[in-house]
């Protein structure tokens, strides 16, 4: 299992913490420390809209100039800034097998989907 993230993300922390503490086997992948390839955000665009893998609701996206916002109208739009600007990508994103398992983190969704 991979989680991808920044460590310094509360939320990437929180998730961090969950899978340590339920002795839950992962691999952190750090988007600022070893970026992110096209390939990869090809991969998850294939299993998840990327509306829901920008973080529109974060600093990095708020702080974005109005034309570069209005600019990611599709998935080709969305890789090219999240390529970019790794930090807009919504995380934390844990991977099994390829297969992104969660996006985000709350304690009730890693409960039911690691038991």
């Amino acid at each position: 299992m991979q989680l991808f993230g920044i460590p310094n993300c509360s939320t990437v922390k929180k998730a961090r913490d969950w899978l340590t503490n339920n002795s839950v086997a992962y691999e952190f992948h750090d988007f600022k420390k070893n970026g992110v390839s096209r390939s990869l955000l090809e991969n998850w665009l294939k299993q998840m809209p990327w509306e829901k893998l920008v973080n529109r609701a974060g600093m990095t996206w708020r702080n974005l100039p109005d034309a570069d916002k209005s600019a990611v109208i599709d998935a080709t739009s969305a890789i090219n800034l999240m390529l970019e600007k790794t930090s807009v990508i919504k995380r934390p994103v844990l991977v099994k097998d390829g297969k992104i398992v969660c996006l985000g983190f709350t304690e009730a969704a890693y409960k039911e989907l690691l038991p």
